[in-house]
């Protein structure tokens, strides 16, 4: 089925669903994922094996389901929004598309520095795995004590050899959101600027273009999420496993502040129709059992600390100091990190 289809089909059901009696709403629940990774499948029906509710899914890209619920409005079918990014979260919080949950489960097995919003009232939205924003060098042309930290990468001794994807993605503003909070704008910007010195291209690709540019020798460093790292470790094909083993990695800042964290996470819909199924879904997240899935399925750590890791690519990466920056936090600075990106001409 193409992908027009499927998103035709999963229209109808969440609208069918919607229309249904009271009580068989309570056996539903309508989910909305940024998350596009086959193995969450085997989670959700999971999910509805434990507790009978079956889950009507559609897929899209975060800007997307922003926009659809944008247009939805009070009569969205949503109950749960699932989205990747601390940066994509923080921006639905703040458009007012969630709603703040008091849950004991999700308090005690989520850390409060992986919680968005007012805790007051409740937290707005969870971070259920978390990934890496790593360093990755080429091991001919580059000294792994060269680029131990992300600063290191702004200084004039790495001129021509720093990569990454586009200013201007999530992934790199909660970075820079991160260090905002750590190191305040000045110096963030100073930062930047340093990075613009250095490029050896200009950004582009997404994180494995990163590695493969690493690996080629085009770029002699370049920052990218662990999970995508693990992944080429894991992967069956041939040009991944020669990509891998001519590249290292550095867990930046470790005599520091830490390597940057960003998270996979989900809230409660603001208007809707099944809270209480949609509660029960965010804190079977939470489980043991759906923290493995994270983890095996697409090499994401678990949000829950006492969830032990058995995935061989992460495991063979080994243990390293996580900054402890709140991704509230991280989202607050989002219009500043992009105001400081712009000035520096980090496209």
């Amino acid at each position: 089925m193409s992908i027009s289809l499927r998103y035709v089909a999963a229209a109808v059901l969440l609208a069918v669903a919607a229309g249904t009696s009271v009580h068989a709403q309570d056996n539903v629940l309508n989910l909305y994922s940024a998350r596009h990774y086959q193995t969450d499948q085997m989670l959700y029906d999971q999910f509805t094996k434990q507790t009978g509710i079956r889950i009507n899914r559609i897929e899209a890209d975060d800007n997307a389901l922003l926009e659809r619920l944008r247009t939805e409005g009070r009569n969205s079918p949503a109950d749960v929004i699932l989205m990747v990014d601390a940066a994509r979260l923080w921006r639905a919080q703040v458009e007012g598309l969630f709603q703040p949950v008091r849950s004991k489960v999700l308090e005690e097995r989520i850390p409060q520095n992986l919680r968005g919003g007012d805790e007051g009232q409740g937290a707005q939205w969870f971070g259920f795995s978390t990934r890496a924003r790593i360093i990755v060098y080429n091991k001919v042309s580059v000294k792994r004590e060269d680029v131990a930290t992300y600063e290191s990468l702004a200084d004039p001794k790495n001129k021509g050899k720093v990569c990454t994807r586009s200013g201007s993605h999530p992934y790199m503003l909660s970075l820079i959101g991160a260090m905002i909070e750590r190191n305040g704008e000045p110096a963030t910007e100073k930062w930047a600027q340093g990075m613009v010195a250095n490029f050896a291209r200009p950004p582009r690709g997404g994180d494995t273009d990163q590695i493969n540019g690493v690996a080629s020798g085009e770029c002699g460093v370049a920052l990218a999420n662990s999970y995508y790292y693990a992944r080429m470790l894991r992967s069956p094909r041939t040009e991944d496993r020669e990509a891998i083993n001519k590249v290292g990695f550095v867990w930046p800042n470790q005599e520091t502040t830490g390597t940057h964290i960003n998270v996979a996470g989900g809230a409660v819909a603001r208007n809707a129709p099944h809270r209480e199924a949609a509660v029960k879904f965010l804190e079977y997240l939470t489980s043991d059992e759906a923290q493995a899935y994270f983890a095996n399925g697409n090499n994401e750590w678990p949000a829950v600390p006492a969830v032990t890791v058995k995935n061989p690519a992460l495991q063979g990466m080994g243990k390293f100091k996580a900054e402890n920056v709140n991704v509230t936090a991280i989202g607050k600075n989002q219009v500043a990190a992009q105001k400081i990106l712009d000035r520096a001409g980090y496209k």
